[in-house]
C-alpha cells in the first residue's frame, strides 16, 4: 500500500526517505514509499477534560475542591502548533495526550485558587475561569494543545465555610426581603397618596381644561359671531354700494347724453358763430379796416406833428437852460466873490465879523419871533394892575425875547457880542 488518506480528524506524518524534516498532513492524502519511508498518525479530536483539585488551600488558608471542565484539542492548522504537537505526543495514545494535559491544567488551576479567596472565587467564578483559560492556554500552546473552553462545574468545601456564608447571605437576604418588603409598603402608600394627588390634580385639570375649553368656544363665538355679522354688513354695503354705482352709472350715461347734445348744440353754434363771423366780415368788418386804416394813417400824422412840436419846444427849453446856467454861473461867481471877500473880512476881524453878521439877521429873528402873533385872529390880554397893556406889553415881549439873544449866542458860539463890540469901538 502506497497511497494512505486520513480525515480532518487527524493528521499523518511521513518521515524517512526525502523527508527531512518530515511531512505533515491534515485532512489529506500522502504517497508513501514503503521501507524507505514511514507513515504516523496522530489525533485531532477534542478531548474533555474534569480537572479536581481536591482540598486546595485558598489564600487565608481554606481548604476548597473545586472541579472544572476543559475542552482542548491539538490544533492542526497551525503547522508550528501541529509540528510541536507531533514532537511532544507521537506514538502517543489520545489517553495518554489527554492525561497530560489534564495534569497541566490542573496544577494551573491550583496555582490560581491559593491566590484567591473562598468569596472570590465562589462569587466570581467567570473571574475565575477566565484567568485559568488564560495562564493554561498560555503553557498548553507551547505543547500545540489549544484550550477552546474553560468553565468552573463546581466548588465544595469539608468544613462548611460555603455553607455559613450561604447562611450569612441568607440572612442578608432575609433582611433586604423584610427591608424590601418594608420599602415596598412605604412606596405603595407614596404611590398610592401621588395617585390620588395626581386623580385629584387630574381632576382639576379636567375641570380647567373644560372651563378653557368653555371660554375657547365661547371667544370662538363670539369671534364668529363678529366675523358673520361682519359679512352680512359687508354684503348689504356692498348692495348698497352696487346700487350706488348702478345709478352712478346711469346718471353718468345721462351726462353722456347730454354732454353729446351739448356738444352737437356748441357745433352748431359754432357754425353760426361762423356764418355771422363771415356776414359781419363782408358787411361790417371790411369797411371798418378801411375805417381804421384812415384813423391810423391820421394818427399817424399827427403823432409826426407832435414829435416835430416836441422837438423844437425841447430845443427852446436846452436853449433857455443854457441861458439860465450862463446867469445862475454869473450869479454864482458873483456870490462866491461876495463871500470870499466876506471871508476876508472874518479873518481879518474875526469876532467883530460875525457879529456884524449876527446883527444883520437880528431882524430875521425878530420877523420870525413876532410871525406867530401876526397869524393869530384874536389876542385876550389881562392885566394884573402893574405893569403895561396893549401893544406896548406885546413889543415889551418881543423885545424882552431879543434881549436874550446875545445869552444863546454866547452859549452856543462862546463869543460875547457886547465885549466884541466894545473892542470894536476902541479900536476905532
Amino acid at each position: 500500500k502506497m497511497f494512505y488518506t486520513c480525515g480532518p480528524n487527524e493528521a499523518m506524518v511521513v518521515s524517512g526517505f526525502c523527508r527531512s524534516p518530515p511531512m505533515m498532513i491534515s485532512g489529506g492524502r500522502v504517497f508513501v514509499f514503503p521501507c524507505i519511508q514511514q507513515i504516523q498518525r496522530i489525533s485531532l479530536n477534542t478531548m474533555t477534560l474534569n480537572v479536581k483539585s481536591d482540598k486546595v488551600y485558598t489564600r487565608h488558608g481554606v481548604p476548597i475542591s473545586v472541579t472544572g471542565i476543559a475542552q482542548m484539542k491539538i490544533q492542526g492548522q497551525n503547522k508550528q502548533m501541529l509540528a510541536a504537537a507531533c514532537q511532544m505526543f507521537m506514538g502517543k495514545s489520545e489517553a495518554e495526550i489527554a492525561q497530560i494535559a489534564l495534569e497541566t491544567l490542573e496544577g494551573h488551576q491550583r496555582a490560581i485558587i491559593a491566590h484567591l479567596t473562598v468569596e472570590e472565587i465562589y462569587k466570581d467564578r467567570k473571574k475565575f475561569s477566565e484567568q485559568v483559560f488564560k495562564v493554561a492556554s498560555s503553557d498548553l500552546v507551547n505543547m500545540g494543545i489549544s484550550v477552546v473552553s474553560y468553565t468552573l462545574k463546581d466548588v465544595h468545601d469539608d468544613q462548611d465555610y460555603l455553607h455559613s456564608l450561604g447562611k450569612a447571605r441568607t440572612a442578608q437576604v432575609q433582611k433586604d426581603a423584610r427591608i424590601g418588603e418594608a420599602l415596598n409598603k412605604r412606596d405603595a402608600v407614596i404611590r398610592e397618596a401621588h395617585a390620588l394627588q395626581e386623580k385629584v390634580s387630574a381632576q382639576y385639570m379636567n375641570e380647567i381644561q373644560m372651563a378653557k375649553a368653555q371660554r375657547d368656544f365661547e371667544l370662538k363665538k363670539a369671534a364668529y359671531d363678529i366675523e358673520v355679522n361682519t359679512k352680512k354688513a359687508e354684503s348689504e354695503m356692498a348692495y348698497q354700494l352696487q346700487v350706488a354705482k348702478t345709478k352712478q352709472r346711469i346718471e353718468e350715461e345721462k351726462m353722456q347724453v347730454q354732454v353729446v347734445e351739448r356738444t352737437q348744440q356748441i357745433t352748431l353754434q359754432e357754425q353760426e358763430i361762423t356764418r355771422k363771423e363771415k356776414e359781419l366780415e363782408a358787411k361790417v368788418k371790411k369797411p371798418a379796416e378801411a375805417e381804421r386804416y384812415r384813423l391810423e394813417k391820421l394818427a399817424e400824422a399827427e403823432r409826426l406833428q407832435l414829435i416835430m412840436e416836441a422837438e423844437a419846444e425841447a430845443e427852446s427849453i436846452r436853449v433857455r437852460g443854457e441861458a439860465e446856467a450862463f446867469a445862475v454861473e454869473a450869479k454864482g461867481r458873483a456870490e462866491a466873490e461876495q463871500m470870499a471877500k466876506k471871508a476876508e473880512a472874518f479873518q481879518q476881524y474875526k469876532e467883530g465879523a460875525m457879529v456884524d453878521m449876527l446883527l444883520e439877521k437880528l431882524p430875521l429873528v425878530a420877523d420870525e419871533i413876532s410871525k406867530p402873533l401876526t397869524s393869530a385872529n384874536k389876542i385876550t390880554m389881562v392885566s394884573s394892575g402893574g405893569s403895561e397893556v396893549g401893544a406896548a406889553k406885546l413889543t415889551g415881549e418881543v423885545m424882552d425875547i431879543m434881549t436874550r439873544l446875545p445869552e444863546t449866542i454866547e452859549k452856543l458860539t462862546g463869543v460875547n457880542i457886547s465885549q466884541v463890540r466894545l473892542q470894536n469901538i476902541h479900536m476905532l
